[in-house]
């Protein structure tokens, strides 16, 4: 089972409801896309009730300061799996060695008032394959021909899986580099206007100078 939780987020009781989903045959998965305010650390949790099962851990920062994010995952007990400081995305599998509550935590504590918009996925995997589980029933008649097929299935949610994560990274990529253009679409705009201000002011001064300059002649002259 997937939940999450988050400090001083009553929203998330209504997300940990609708983000279990289970993708295939064997197999629970979330996939959610996290607003994670300034100072805020939030933590997204995953049970699991056998050891050796697969855990499979994407994320990935759309937008927000430097696309960057600390992320702290813990087994049971607190003990530290991974924890990564100001990281824009990341793809790990480990093996849940342990029975228990995995955490998944995001913390943006180095941003004084930038939002960060994280993209993630975590996935766990409930048990052997069929092909692994009858592997020595193998060529016994219709049980083959259902192996194969549940392997073929296996092979392509890898192949559909793999897609659908270069699909996230051009995504994420696309968001960093419409936020690089628009960042320096507004470092240009406020540049010239400046210069124009500038070029102003000293269009002004010039002139101010210039009729000092012929005032100050003419009352000599006199």
């Amino acid at each position: 089972m997937i939940s999450v939780r988050s400090a001083g987020t009553p929203l998330l009781a209504l997300l940990a409801l609708i983000s279990i989903s289970l993708l295939t045959k064997g197999a629970e998965a979330t996939a959610l896309t996290y607003n994670v305010g300034a100072h805020e650390k939030a933590c997204f949790y995953a049970w699991t009730d056998t050891p050796k099962k697969k855990i499979a851990f994407y994320f990935a920062v759309q937008s927000g300061g430097s696309f960057d994010i600390d992320v702290d995952v813990k087994g049971p007990n607190e003990k530290q799996i991974l924890s990564l400081e100001k990281e824009r995305q990341g793809d790990y599998v480990f093996t849940a060695n342990e029975v228990g509550e995995y955490a998944f935590c995001f913390s943006n504590d180095m941003s004084t008032f930038a939002e960060k918009v994280v993209d993630f996925e975590i996935t766990v995997e409930h048990e052997k394959r069929a092909s692994q589980a009858g592997e020595k029933e193998k060529g016994k008649g219709p049980q083959a021909q259902t192996e194969a097929m549940e392997e073929s299935v296996y092979r392509l949610k890898n192949e559909f899986s793999s897609i659908e994560r270069k699909q996230k990274y051009f995504k994420t990529r696309e968001n960093r580099n419409l936020s690089t253009v628009a960042s320096t679409d507004n470092r240009i705009f406020w540049f010239s206007l400046t210069e124009s201000a500038l070029i102003v002011t000293m269009a002004m001064v010039q002139v101010y100078i210039v009729r000092t300059f012929f005032s100050g002649s003419r009352r000599t002259h006199v």
